[in-house]
């Protein structure tokens, strides 16, 4: 069998995988999407004092703004999810969970930790696929208006969810001369760089949200660890945020990479 006709074979079966799955391939998109805000809603909750006091010891804002502080990320992630979740303002919740992202990465000091602001941004990539297909179904509903110029906000969001969503996989590139990690880093980088500019987009999405889902089981997994060890609450952050970027992967094979994409100019060809 020829190169060819492997990668005929893969993009049959992503294909046929998208016509199976396309009722309730968005509907788990967004769970996994939103999970990380979910969680860490609840976090917040459980361990209200826990976070007031470590933002209160690292700005010495006092009590009270601490106390505010933690109120609005739980709020604020809680009432997001549940109207993403629930389809209902679902542009107003995504501008809510951009604005809880960039608190954070303030108020953590992410801004100033490569790995962790990158994942942000990862973050942020798929909520930019979230408000894209939220514009969609909101366009949908004027049926028979010229849509052409109204699209191209949708189209760049994404083509820019793309691009940072592959910010995620850069965090996970090992430069060991071990040959294992060689071959990750190379065929990584590859589907990284494919679905960033949108060539034979549904297959590398696809194949990355496998790739990443057995990384991210393999170590992050947060439930062989006590629950009284730091070590628990970072790994369930990061499997948390993991899943977040395998929604907004999920996303793009569910509504394809956009207009600002090489499978789309394909078309013209």
């Amino acid at each position: 069998m020829g190169q060819n006709d492997i990668m005929s074979t893969a993009e049959d079966f992503a294909d046929q995988f998208l016509r199976v799955t396309k009722q309730y391939l968005p509907h788990v998109a967004r769970l996994c999407l939103i999970s990380t805000f979910l969680e860490d809603g609840i976090r917040m909750w459980f361990q209200w004092s826990e976070q007031r006091d470590y933002i209160d010891g690292t700005w010495n804002c006092g009590y009270f703004l601490a106390s505010i502080f933690v109120f609005v990320n739980l709020f604020g992630q809680l009432s997001g999810c549940i109207l993403v979740l629930s389809r209902n303002f679902v542009q107003y919740a995504c501008f809510g969970l951009f604005g809880i992202i960039a608190l954070q990465t303030i108020a953590y000091s992410i801004l100033w930790d490569l790995k962790f602001l990158m994942r942000n941004l990862a973050l942020g990539g798929g909520l930019l696929l979230l408000l894209a297909e939220s514009r969609s179904e909101g366009k949908s509903m004027f049926a028979g208006v010229p849509t052409m110029r109204e699209s191209s906000p949708k189209q760049y969001m994404q083509l820019g969810g793309r691009v940072l969503l592959v910010l995620m996989f850069m965090t996970l590139l090992h430069f060991d001369m071990n040959f294992f990690y060689i071959l990750q880093n190379i065929v990584g980088t590859a589907l990284i760089i494919l679905v960033a500019i949108g060539f034979k987009t549904k297959l590398a999405a696809l194949t990355l949200v496998i790739w990443l889902f057995g990384i991210n089981i393999y170590f992050n997994a947060f439930w062989t660890i006590p629950a009284y060890k730091p070590m628990h609450d970072f790994l369930k952050y990061d499997f948390f945020q993991t899943m977040s970027v395998i929604g907004g992967l999920l996303l793009v094979v569910a509504l394809g990479p956009g207009g600002v994409s090489m499978d789309e100019k394909k078309k013209e060809w």
